[in-house]
């Protein structure tokens, strides 16, 4: 049990929460709702929303998985603004007042519970992966050396979370449905920066009316960033390469270059489970 004399700091407080409430099977419109819970410190508005649902309110629906501002599966529009909710201590909003909605450009699937299906749809169509020359699957998997300033070229943008949030915060996106938005305008300059990568029509595929050209460099989306990704920045890189190309250096594979000792306490990998 936590006492006062092990944590000095440590106070509590009655915080006032308004969550939005929206079930579409019962609900005509999206309604407000308000709880009283007693916030100690280091509480965040997830573990607020677990007490919630715990203790007052069982019907209230959330998404999150890690709890750990990893899996980015609890955004949130807390006090008007995009972001986790494991992320976001409560006194650290600063006030007595918390206003919890879904997040916005999104449609609701019920209550905190945002449907994602359109950032998953646009970041799956810029082809967010590895393509080589030989993409045939009969091709064993290689190893290939990159240099650590190869490396840095993308690896800021390899850390997106797939949160929605920047999404959530664009402008544009809130304009035009069509528009990619800042998550696959970065992720397309991540795969484009990777020296690994051979895609010839990545940049066909963001060089459209609505993709790369329709962001208006609001800056709302690296704002809203949890992890610092500034896909904003991405987005203006990827406007670079497509106006100077410029071919990059491409990575050669490792070959018997690289070939450690396996350490006799490593188990082997399991074995395939799909034919080729």
């Amino acid at each position: 049990m936590v006492t006062d004399k092990e944590f000095p700091d440590r106070k509590e407080k009655n915080i006032l929460f308004r969550v939005l409430r929206f079930d579409p099977e019962k609900d005509s419109a999206p309604r407000t709702q308000e709880y009283k819970v007693p916030v100690v410190t280091g509480m965040t508005v997830l573990e607020a929303l677990y007490y919630i649902k715990e203790h007052l309110d069982g019907s209230l629906a959330f998404r999150c998985s890690c709890r750990m501002g990893i899996c980015g599966s609890c955004g949130m529009f807390i006090n008007n603004m995009p972001r986790l909710a494991c992320h976001t201590q409560v006194f650290h909003l600063e006030t007595g007042t918390v206003e919890i909605k879904p997040l916005p450009n999104y449609d609701i699937i019920r209550d905190l519970v945002p449907d994602l299906t359109p950032l998953f749809e646009k970041h799956n169509s810029i082809k967010p992966y590895i393509i080589k020359e030989d993409e045939s699957l009969d091709k064993e998997p290689e190893e290939y050396l990159q240099s650590n300033e190869e490396l840095e070229e993308y690896l800021q943008f390899a850390y997106c979370l797939k949160c929605g949030l920047c999404m959530s915060a664009c402008p544009t996106v809130a304009s035009d449905k069509e528009f990619l938005g800042p998550q696959p305008l970065g992720q397309a300059y991540r795969y484009l920066a990777d020296n690994r990568d051979c895609s010839k029509d990545r940049k066909l595929l963001v060089d459209n009316a609505h993709g790369v050209w329709r962001c208006h460099m609001a800056g709302a989306c690296s704002e809203a960033c949890p992890k610092g990704v500034d896909p904003a920045m991405g987005a203006q890189l990827l406007k670079k390469k497509i106006i100077f190309g410029g071919r990059k250096k491409t990575a050669k594979p490792a070959g018997t270059q690289i070939n450690p000792e396996r350490k006799p306490n490593i188990s082997n990998a399991p074995e395939r489970t799909i034919n080729k």
